[in-house]
């Protein structure tokens, strides 16, 4: 039953990321040496860093993934499940607010009730971001790539769940082909 490459579930020791064979984290790091993300980012956190970058510039949630990965060279991406939702908070608790953007997107903006919330908690903030830039400086080449692979995912999933018609869909296909064929000539 489980004869594929040797692998029997019930046998195989697994560590926290539930990876076969890994007995556990090595000195705090997994996936190629990169220090865990997680622990920057406590329960409550990402309302803060969401709200200092919309200070900096009202964005949408596209642009706030983006944004969280750059700073981080691609170490940290958080889904649209972590994003969205405590964009939503942010609202209800009256320290955004949101209006339309281009393309139907939703744009936000911090508030005054935001901008007094985040001066409370600027230190945490700034820490936050400091550590994020010291995560971001490794292995920033294959992160810059790796980045732009997940921008093409998440955008794709954007458009495609907002439906495309059949011209939509030929011209997403033909650029990502276009693509393809300069990097295969790089």
């Amino acid at each position: 039953m489980y004869r594929h490459f040797g692998f029997n579930p019930h046998r195989a020791r697994h560590s926290r990321d539930g990876m076969p064979g890994h007995g556990g984290h090595h000195g705090g790091r997994r996936g190629g040496g990169r220090p865990r993300l997680g622990r920057f980012l406590e329960h409550g956190d990402l309302r803060f860093v969401l709200l200092a970058l919309i200070e900096a510039a009202p964005s949408h949630g596209y642009e706030l993934i983006r944004a969280l990965e750059e700073r981080t060279g691609g170490a940290y991406r958080p889904s649209p499940g972590a994003i969205y939702p405590t964009l939503a908070l942010l609202e209800d608790e009256g320290f955004a607010v949101q209006s339309a953007g281009e393309g139907g997107r939703k744009l936000y903006a911090i508030t005054e009730a935001g901008r007094e919330a985040l001066a409370a908690q600027k230190p945490s903030v700034d820490a936050i971001f400091a550590r994020m830039r010291s995560v971001g400086a490794d292995d920033a080449g294959r992160d810059k790539v790796r980045r732009a692979m997940e921008n093409v995912k998440t955008a794709l999933r954007l458009r495609l769940a907002r439906g495309a018609s059949d011209a939509e869909a030929a011209a997403v296909a033909a650029v990502l082909d276009e693509a393809a064929g300069k990097i295969e000539r790089l």
